[in-house]
């Protein structure tokens, strides 16, 4: 009679809990609007030429924070991934 091998998860390939994983993500967004609010500080206090670099990067770090904050678990499980098995040389 022929044994089946019984697939361990390794600690390895396990993934961090999801509320570790949200709080990371949270903690992103928050680092990258208060970036953008010193941006907007800065867009007051400093002169013309450097006013229009804080500007623009007032304007722009939303998004970027929100695709930041949404890079987060990959949806894409292992079994979905084709691989063909190989057959062995024995």
């Amino acid at each position: 009679m022929k044994r089946v091998k019984k697939e361990i998860q390794s600690i390895t390939t396990a993934q961090s809990g999801l509320t570790l994983d949200q709080s990371a993500r949270q903690r992103r967004y928050f680092i990258s609007m208060m970036i953008r609010t010193i941006c907007f500080i800065l867009t007051v206090v400093l002169p013309t030429p450097y006013r229009w670099i804080a500007l623009f990067g007032a304007v722009t770090l939303p998004y970027i924070a929100v695709i930041a904050a949404n890079a987060g678990r990959e949806t894409i499980k292992k079994e979905a991934i084709f691989t063909p098995k190989r057959k062995r040389l024995n």
